[in-house]
């Protein structure tokens, strides 16, 4: 398959600190790719390197065979890359169906448009019945599926997803699993997420990459990855090892 995206030895500092270091991968069209680490391995850093919120100090990032490091955030939105925020950011005062409208409105220029195809998402998210409630008054899980609707909402190729289940139960992962892996195979959108819960990762992802302080420890199939011994030794410890799919 054709890369969707391709970042090659992107690294970032801040006064000093070395958040990401030299990390290079590369994302297929279509597929679910996580990455995963300890907290301050450089996760979300390089997150906002792909979304444009940091220029990379050294190495590029390309989005469908297009250089895209340096854009700000509006610009690579609009080329097709959303994401979502690991401490969630709806508009509080705004109602779910309005939130979703306005990522609707980066492509829809009409409202009428825009509400139909912010419904259509608010159904898949189960969240429908809730559209004329605050955003502000959603439970957790109702927030992270609000955030996944509103990136959705602009018709992005490619969506980053940075703990998109943190928090959640374990029905709710299970539910929000689901929904992700019928999103990808429906409409084909590659997802990039950041995530924690292992039994997530190993039933979505096709690959993934691991960081620890800023540098990349392995790559792989996540079969292989819960195996690796770096990879147990500095983040999943000797339980990974019995970890099943959702």
């Amino acid at each position: 398959m054709t890369s969707i995206l391709d970042v090659d030895g992107v690294t970032k500092r801040f006064r000093g600190v070395l958040a990401v270091d030299q990390v290079t991968f590369g994302v297929e069209a279509g597929a679910i790719f996580a990455v995963i680490g300890p907290n301050g391995a450089g996760k979300t850093t390089l997150f906002n390197t792909i979304a444009g919120v940091f220029a990379p100090d050294t190495g590029s990032i390309s989005f469908s065979g297009r250089q895209i490091d340096g854009l700000p955030p509006n610009e690579i939105c609009a080329r097709g890359i959303a994401r979502t925020f690991q401490i969630v950011r709806p508009f509080p005062a705004l109602s779910v169906e309005d939130n979703v409208i306005v990522g609707a409105l980066l492509h829809l220029r009409d409202v009428g448009a825009a509400r139909e195809r912010a419904r259509a998402l608010l159904r898949r998210l189960d969240l429908f019945g809730k559209r004329n409630q605050r955003a502000a008054n959603l439970t957790l899980p109702d927030r992270k599926r609000l955030e996944v609707a509103r990136a959705l909402a602009t018709e992005p190729r490619l969506l980053l997803l940075d703990e998109v289940m943190a928090g959640l139960r374990p029905t709710e992962i299970d539910r929000m699993v689901t929904t992700l892996r019928d999103i990808n195979r429906e409409s084909g959108v590659t997802i990039l997420l950041i995530e924690h819960v292992m039994r997530a990762v190993m039933a979505l992802a096709e690959r993934v990459l691991v960081l620890d302080h800023g540098t990349a420890i392995a790559q792989g199939a996540p079969e292989a990855i819960v195996r690796d011994p770096a990879v147990v030794q500095s983040y999943l410890g000797q339980s990974s090892l019995g970890i099943e799919a959702v």
